[in-house]
């Protein structure tokens, strides 16, 4: 699931007419970037939350996504590796976003029992969504898995800790920053971690981070720390400073 409903306040007057998913970084809207990630992953289908200008993301990606050929992917994926979209429109449904968890929970009749939550205005180049990882999850007991990355100069107390067992910890002498990359399981957005009834259909608003806080306390999400490249797309600073710098690699091949 790519996270693609908020308003992108700090960010104005660039998201008074386009939604923050869709701004420009090096050349190509923001969310595509995640898009490509998971279409080299081999992950055929994703569900987008909307709801600021959120008609404006399904125009233009719409109902299914093609990852480009390159000289790193010589030709593009066939019809059946192609990732397909489904949309949450909680802007259309219930006027306005339902923030993260009461937007999961809405989403989860779209969703398998475990699955991947991203924001769709984090720009992570080099991280690698994989098959690999998700079987690693769904084999383990945990709730959750989280990346957290070092601090950047806007968060530096950090969000959770790491222990040495690789476990997130809600309190912690040296904190990191959560990513907004997870691996989830579908249990914790249902009793006794979320109240909310399933499908969320009365448009109940809720943050993530309370569910997750009380799953480490029980020891149920564990951690890893990513150190490539990662942005908060969150002002216009940053977003500049990212268009700034050419991208190299397989990500973006000049």
């Amino acid at each position: 699931m790519i996270l693609a409903a908020g308003r992108g306040e700090r960010m104005r007057p660039l998201t008074d007419t386009t939604p923050k998913p869709l701004l420009p970084v090096r050349g190509k809207p923001l969310m595509q970037w995640p898009l490509e990630a998971l279409a080299r992953g081999g992950f055929a289908s994703v569900v987008v939350n909307t709801a600021w200008l959120g008609q404006q993301i399904a125009q233009t990606f719409g109902d299914h996504f093609d990852l480009q050929p390159s000289q790193y992917m010589p030709t593009a994926l066939s019809n059946s590796e192609q990732i397909a979209i489904t949309y949450s429109h909680e802007g259309q449904d219930f006027g306005g976003a339902l923030e993260t968890a009461g937007g999961i929970v809405r989403a989860l009749p779209l969703l398998g029992e475990v699955f991947w939550v991203l924001a769709g205005d984090v720009f992570a180049p080099d991280f690698v969504f994989s098959q690999e990882a998700v079987d690693r999850f769904a084999a383990s007991d945990m709730l959750a898995h989280i990346w957290l990355v070092p601090n950047p100069a806007h968060n530096l107390r950090g969000d959770f800790g790491l222990s040495s067992a690789g476990l997130a910890l809600n309190q912690a002498d040296v904190k990191y920053t959560y990513s907004t990359i997870g691996l989830y399981r579908s249990q914790l957005f249902a009793p006794p971690w979320c109240d909310i009834p399933a499908g969320n259909v009365q448009g109940v608003k809720a943050p993530l981070a309370p569910l997750l806080r009380a799953a480490m306390d029980n020891g149920l999400v564990s951690a890893e720390l990513y150190r490539g490249a990662w942005t908060d797309v969150g002002t216009p600073e940053r977003l500049q400073s990212l268009n700034q710098v050419p991208a190299t690699g397989p990500n973006n091949p000049d």
